[in-house]
């Protein structure tokens, strides 16, 4: 089931998203890695979605004002419930946008769930 990554959010990073040290907050990055696999998610199975899990998120590279940060998804697994979103993450650096470099990568793990936030199946 495993599908080639889509890019599926790319984002400019603003000055309103940095932390003390001038670099982009790692929790902003962790929520753009939510909305991209949720994205993902609803793409593969019109439902709506819940985050269960996000998996261990290591930083490996900062991320700075003016950096072009692309989203890629990629469904790995699908269960009754639940769909398994893998989300790498890139910089493009503002002063050489051919310079890529990544930046994380998790795994996602989304419920769907009816009107009352119970668990329905997918199929």
């Amino acid at each position: 089931m495993t599908e080639p990554p889509d890019a599926t959010l790319r984002i400019t990073m603003l000055p309103r998203d940095t932390n003390a040290h001038g670099t982009i907050f790692g929790g902003v990055i962790l929520s753009h890695i939510d909305l991209a696999g949720g994205i993902a998610a609803s793409r593969q199975a019109a439902r709506n979605f819940v985050t269960r899990a996000m998996r261990e998120v290591e930083f490996i590279a900062p991320v700075y004002v003016g950096d072009v940060v692309s989203f890629y998804t990629s469904v790995l697994r699908q269960g009754t419930t639940s769909i398994t979103v893998k989300v790498s993450v890139e910089a493009e650096r503002a002063k050489d946008p051919r310079h890529l470099v990544k930046v994380t990568e998790a795994e996602v793990i989304y419920v769907a769930v009816d009107e009352a936030g119970k668990p329905i199946a997918l199929k």
